[in-house]
């Protein structure tokens, strides 16, 4: 019962897809259509004459010797098939390019859309695997569309033209070849209820193996370095053998039309020709219009196979059309308020008033941390990792909202004002460089599109990235491959810092930007940087002691709470503090912040959090 239930629920649904699809794009196609359906339909009628000249053919030629009307016959004929030859051309290339249009159309839409959605989105998605799922199920609107069009329009009309030639010829005999149509439509319901949940799973399958395709190649040399070359092999040899399983069984299901509409043709096809066959031997009844009948009964074959066929070729293109939209119908979480200001800065202050967080709502990462980051001054947070860190940089940026308090930069709620001027006043380098598609003065601009090439080279001059990009085969105009897998990550780091810099915006944010240089490297850019962090309010996270020493405050996270703040002098004059601690770790050369808990939970418990707020006060009390 639920079966047949959801075998008759799917008609409508596959037209309320085709009618959101045609509320969405219908308008802009609408006089492509009509030249397409008139094209089809012309298609259709020039099928059917092809079938209803016939008996003029067989009767008044060859039955009759009527030559003076072989010209007007044979002039008929060839102008059919001039009409539909040219008819199909402009009706294939119309839908070709409406179907082309489609196409572009939905991947921009959704690749704006994605841009849209909230970092969450991108945690519990697999990017290979959406891509992939994107690229492969994009075309299913367009198939959608193009058959429900051309089975309408071309092989409906067709059919029903080629019925009433059937019909006008030989009402009896239509009623007996007409005899296929319950049984064929029986059998179509019956391969529809096992090729629906065997299509999604195809689907879904082929993407899993696109993306796993894409990711092993992505990471070859970490695939390589630790020899996964036979694990991943495996894994993705059982992925190929599961889609090959799905296909093989999409194949079974929705080829097994094919025999039952021939056995039933055949049948419908050899029960008329001994009947006319018995009626022109024994009543001498004309041949032209058995032959008539004949011939629309053959060429009416082919439209009622794909009418057939179509819901085979629906179910398919029903599935991708619903997984793009079910892309497209994910709300981005994060909006900007109704009211939303663009961001002013003045001085560039930020605050950070009892912000507690978590990606879980079981699990908070932050629980009432305050500070403030003073304008036109570094602030450095250090802590183990785990922390919070990392979060909160994302939590200024607005990659997620607050669970509770607030983020303020000169007085303004960063959840009233829009995101764009948000993340346009915030200049990032983060802890894990990323390189676009492009060349490295591209890759520089994206920082700000409007830089000249003078402020590109400036800035790689002041990241200690011009050496090494003079010596690049093309020097800026060099491409940097994917994900900049032609340079090193050193070189990377560089170039994001360089893009950071040409951004020249009031609030600069480093997340451990010089983890992957060098000592040398590491010095010029810190001297670099520097100069960019002048009289800009400046937020780093940092392990390395040279970045954090110089900051004019000092913000020390352990499990998500502030516990100390202060300046490098200050905190190290506490010798039981946890800045001390991480210093004396290190033997004063570096923070490596690896807390001294972190070996071996059961070898010392945590401060109390009493102990924790009375110190975290204290040093509070020193900066105020």
């Amino acid at each position: 019962m639920k079966a047949d239930t959801a075998n008759q629920a799917k008609p409508r649904e596959i037209a309320s897809v085709i009618r959101r699809i045609l509320a969405e794009n219908g308008r802009d196609y609408f006089w492509h259509y009509v030249f397409a359906v008139v094209c089809l339909v012309l298609v259709a009628g020039t099928t059917a004459f092809t079938a209803w000249i016939m008996r003029d053919v067989i009767d008044q030629i060859f039955y009759r010797h009527r030559g003076d009307l072989v010209a007007l016959i044979c002039l008929s004929i060839f102008g059919a098939f001039v009409i539909r030859g040219l008819a199909t051309y402009g009706q294939a290339v119309t839908l070709a390019k409406i179907g082309n249009n489609l196409v572009a159309r939905y991947q921009q839409r959704l690749f704006d859309h994605l841009m849209r959605l909230g970092m969450g989105f991108y945690n519990d998605t697999r990017s290979g695997q959406l891509a992939a799922q994107v690229n492969e199920n994009v075309n299913g609107v367009r198939d959608l569309l193009s058959m429900t069009l051309t089975s309408i329009a071309r092989d409906a009309v067709s059919l029903v033209g080629l019925v009433a030639v059937m019909v006008i010829q030989d009402p009896f005999l239509s009623a007996m070849s007409l005899l296929i149509g319950p049984p064929l439509i029986y059998a179509v319901a019956y391969l529809m209820r096992r090729l629906r949940r065997a299509t999604r799973e195809a689907v879904q399958i082929n993407s899993r193996l696109i993306g796993a395709m894409q990711e092993a190649t992505q990471g070859i040399a970490i695939v390589k370095a630790f020899t996964m070359e036979d694990v991943l092999s495996k894994r993705i040899g059982g992925l190929v053998a599961a889609a090959e399983q799905r296909a093989n069984r999409i194949a079974r299901v929705s080829e097994r039309l094919n025999p039952i509409a021939e056995v039933l043709a055949g049948f419908a096809v050899s029960g008329v020709i001994a009947y006319a066959g018995y009626r022109a031997t024994v009543g001498g009844q004309p041949p032209g219009t058995v032959f008539a009948f004949i011939t629309a009964l053959l060429l009416a074959y082919d439209p009622a196979r794909r009418l057939a066929r179509v819901q085979v070729g629906m179910e398919r293109a029903l599935v991708n059309a619903r997984m793009i939209y079910e892309i497209l119908d994910l709300k981005p979480q994060q909006h900007d308020a109704p009211d939303a200001a663009a961001l002013r800065i003045e001085r560039g202050e930020v605050r950070f008033e009892g912000i507690s967080f978590g990606y879980a709502a079981d699990a908070p990462v932050l629980r009432d941390v305050s500070f403030v980051a003073e304008a036109g001054k570094t602030t450095a947070i250090v802590g183990a990792s785990g922390a919070g860190k990392s979060t909160l940089v994302a939590l200024l940026q607005r990659f997620y909202d607050l669970d509770a308090g607030a983020i303020v930069i000169d007085g303004q709620d960063i959840s009233a004002v829009t995101k764009k001027s948000l993340r346009g006043s915030i200049a990032y380098v983060s802890q894990q460089p990323y390189l676009f598609e492009g060349t490295i003065r591209d890759n520089i601009r994206y920082g700000r599109l409007s830089a000249a090439d003078a402020e590109i080279e400036q800035a790689a001059g002041l990241a200690a990235a011009d050496e090494f990009i003079r010596q690049q085969p093309q020097g800026y105009d060099t491409e940097v491959g994917e994900n900049g897998v032609t340079l090193s990550g050193g070189q990377r780091q560089r170039l994001s810092i360089a893009r950071a810099i040409v951004r020249d915006a009031p609030i600069l944010l480093l997340d451990e930007a010089t983890s992957a240089l060098d000592n040398e490297s590491e010095a010029r850019v810190q001297q670099a940087l520097g100069e960019v962090m002048h009289q800009r309010t400046t937020i780093v996270i940092a392990h390395r002691l040279s970045t954090v020493v110089n900051a004019d405050r000092i913000v020390v996270l352990d499990q998500g709470r502030l516990v100390e703040q202060g300046t490098h002098a200050e905190l190290l004059a506490d010798p039981d503090g946890v800045y001390a601690r991480f210093h004396r770790l290190n033997g004063g050369a570096g923070l490596g912040l690896v807390d001294d808990r972190g070996a071996g939970q059961d070898e010392a418990q945590p401060e109390a959090p009493a102990t924790r707020r009375s110190r975290s006060s204290k040093a509070a009390g020193r900066t105020a």
